[in-house]
């Protein structure tokens, strides 16, 4: 059933992370350099500590111009109150999230710590490949 598959099998792992102490153009470059929309920031024990988009990014640097002071730290315009999934969790209720929420992908922890995201393309890949084990099981005739 597409209910048990987790979270742990598809998400993506060993993704570049960022610390709150980093200047944004570094956040900005890591970003363009892993073609990704966003990046975890993490203490030093691997705890979530916020999430940076490329939105947030924008935010800052054009705050920063009009002040003539362009960059800033990434802890001073993260977000902090992130949405996070278990590794645990069903793709089934991540794929529910999606669909309700305008998030394209999810940092998963596991005991506390980021262990890596699950985004919406991770969650259609699960269930094309749940659907294609579907489509090649025998016909049950009873």
């Amino acid at each position: 059933m597409l209910k048990s598959l987790r979270v742990r099998d598809y998400m993506s792992t060993h993704l570049p992370t960022l610390r709150a102490d980093q200047d944004v153009f570094v956040a900005v470059e890591r970003m363009l350099e892993h073609r990704t929309s966003g990046l975890a920031v993490l203490d030093e024990h691997g705890g979530l500590l916020g999430y940076l988009s490329d939105g947030d990014c924008l935010r800052a640097i054009l705050t920063g111009l009009y002040h003539e002071e362009a960059g800033g730290q990434v802890g001073s315009c993260m977000t902090v109150e992130v949405e996070t999934v278990s590794a645990q969790s069903s793709i089934l209720d991540v794929a529910e999230l999606f669909s309700h929420e305008h998030r394209r992908r999810l940092p998963v922890l596991e005991d506390g710590r980021f262990v890596g995201e699950i985004s919406r393309h991770d969650v259609l890949r699960a269930m094309c490949q749940f659907s294609e084990h579907d489509r090649h099981q025998p016909d049950v005739v009873y």
